[in-house]
């Protein structure tokens, strides 16, 4: 049987490559907010969302294995989270169900909300439902405000259940970062996907402003988390502030650090694609880069000693990937079950390569009778 703390490390890596998979795939949401600026009629519009909707199910299937994932390795940590800061979690949910009935019904007839009306449910889930996810993520470095009993039994100390982290202006940083970068990979996604060079030409334009808007707020959360304190714990398990832990971190950890400059340059590299010349293959950089900057620093939150879900309220009952993990039967059986994720991950890969084999075209959206 392998080691508890092998499997400890194994699973928080799992967990936080599925976290950058999901921020890569947030794209979705990001053409959900590009379709009033970016769109100049109805066909863009609707070649737009068609290209977006057949990739919806994919970043909701994400997420939930993220949920999945966190729940089977880091039971603690699920309890905690989902089950304490439930209104943040509750109004992202919300989020992503209007999502599944917009494309559903936005061109049903007769429907009462009219297609703008489903339009406006895709814009909220691509802004106010990735946003949130960035603010709850980001109370990995922040803290949370919650207490365990002796029992484990998890006391949030606020009414607000998780939306007094609305309150915290740093968190923003992150959710308004994501927000911009969904924006970016929602314009990467479409100069490949879709063939209209005006359409293009549009998308290209708005790649650019949404990095500009995005760096800012990036660097603004990158310099708050390198330079703040951080929650560490001793070999004992005890908790304690510690100084500049995370840029600590990024020293310690030379793999961690080289994934997330090595991630960030890549993502730039896709960025420069997409604006300054005419190839459409910038996301295929921009995916690698994301998932390897969004990796490293989930790794940089539950390694070396650190508290990944902290509690600000009281020290002790923050949670660790020592003390929030399953059992060491649970994780090392689970460990030869993981070994089928490369397998669905090939299956994705082929499935992806199928759709996206033929770019769409305004011919092809005008004569689909069966477009989202």
């Amino acid at each position: 049987m392998l080691s508890l703390e092998f499997l400890q490390i194994y699973w928080w890596f799992l967990v936080s490559l599925l976290g950058g998979l999901l921020v890569f795939m947030m794209f979705v949401q990001g053409i959900q907010t590009l379709i009033f600026s970016v769109a100049k009629d109805e066909l863009q519009k609707d070649m737009m969302i068609n290209s977006a909707g057949r990739k919806w199910e994919i970043t909701f299937t994400t997420l939930v294995t993220f949920g999945g994932a966190c729940f089977a390795a880091f039971p603690l940590f699920y309890a905690t989270s989902f089950g304490g800061a439930y209104w943040v979690w509750l109004a992202i949910l919300f989020c992503f169900i209007i999502q599944a009935v917009s494309y559903e019904y936005r061109k049903k007839p007769d429907n009462f909300l009219g297609k703008k009306g489903y339009e406006i449910f895709l814009f909220i889930n691509g802004s106010l439902g990735v946003i949130l996810i960035g603010i709850a993520v980001a109370t990995f470095f922040s803290g949370s405000n919650f207490s365990l009993n002796e029992y484990n039994f998890v006391q949030w100390q606020s009414p607000l259940r998780g939306l007094e982290a609305l309150g915290n202006f740093w968190l923003y940083t992150l959710g308004f970062s994501l927000f911009f970068l969904a924006r970016i990979g929602g314009c990467l996604y479409l100069i490949n996907n879709i063939e209209d060079e005006a359409l293009r030409e549009n998308l290209r334009k708005a790649l650019l402003k949404n990095t500009l808007f995005f760096l800012p707020f990036f660097l603004a959360f990158l310099g708050w988390v390198l330079l703040k304190d951080g929650f560490g714990y001793d070999e004992n398990g005890v908790v304690k502030m510690i100084a500049y832990k995370y840029l600590l971190n990024l020293k310690e950890l030379t793999l961690v650090a080289l994934m997330l400059v090595f991630g960030v340059v890549l993502t730039l590299f896709g960025i420069f694609k997409g604006v300054f010349t005419k190839s459409i293959y910038g996301v295929v950089y921009y995916g690698f880069g994301v998932v390897l900057a969004v990796t490293s620093l989930f790794l940089l939150t539950g390694l070396n000693g650190t508290a990944f879900y902290p509690s600000y309220f009281d020290l002790q009952s923050s949670l660790t990937i020592k003390n929030a993990s399953s059992s060491h039967y649970t994780l090392n059986t689970m460990f030869y079950i993981s070994f089928v994720v490369p397998v669905i991950l090939c299956y994705m890969f082929f499935v992806w390569r199928a759709i996206d084999s033929k770019k769409i075209t305004a011919n092809e959206i005008k004569n689909d009778h069966h477009a989202y």
